[in-house]
């Protein structure tokens, strides 16, 4: 698979692949994505092309998740966007005001896009943090439908 980069448009698989690694990357923890960079060998060399910094999004909501859109409230985001000396360009966005954790997702977005570091990457970094992720989310599914209560409405026979 050739090397995404910014302006450059991919076939739909392979940009549906970065959307799953960025999306797990947006979750990783900073302290594991510094013990991941720590771990690479050799070092990854890159520069930034935007230096992280912080922002305001209008996070959105659907009433009952499928109707009208409505403007729930704003968000704070940090991006960033850096080039590795091999080529490929890095984007990370992630929620809150971590700098250094939306430089590193770009820079594993970036590493990702090589060929020859993406299994690696894929099988130490991005598909165990993902079943994490996953665990996670059904933990709390679990624990929610443990609460749920079902009301239903009598019809009286007159």
């Amino acid at each position: 698979m050739a090397a995404i980069s910014e302006g450059q448009s991919g076939t739909g698989s392979e940009t549906a692949a970065r959307q799953r690694w960025l999306a797990v990357l947006a979750r990783t923890p900073r302290e594991r994505l510094e013990a991941a960079l720590s771990e690479l060998m050799p070092a990854p060399r890159y520069r930034p092309l935007k230096p992280a910094e912080a922002g305001l999004v209008m996070v959105r909501g659907r009433a009952g998740g499928t109707g009208s859109r409505f403007n729930l409230g704003e968000m704070t985001v940090t991006r960033a966007a850096i080039a590795l000396e091999e080529g490929p360009v890095g984007i990370g966005y992630v929620p809150g005001r971590d700098r250094r954790r939306a430089e590193l997702v770009a820079v594993f977005d970036a590493l990702l896009q090589l060929s020859d570091r993406r299994a690696s990457l894929m099988a130490a970094l991005i598909e165990p943090q993902a079943a994490e992720i996953e665990a996670a989310r059904a933990n709390r599914a679990a624990k929610v439908a443990a609460t749920r209560v079902s009301f239903f409405t009598m019809v009286r026979g007159e």
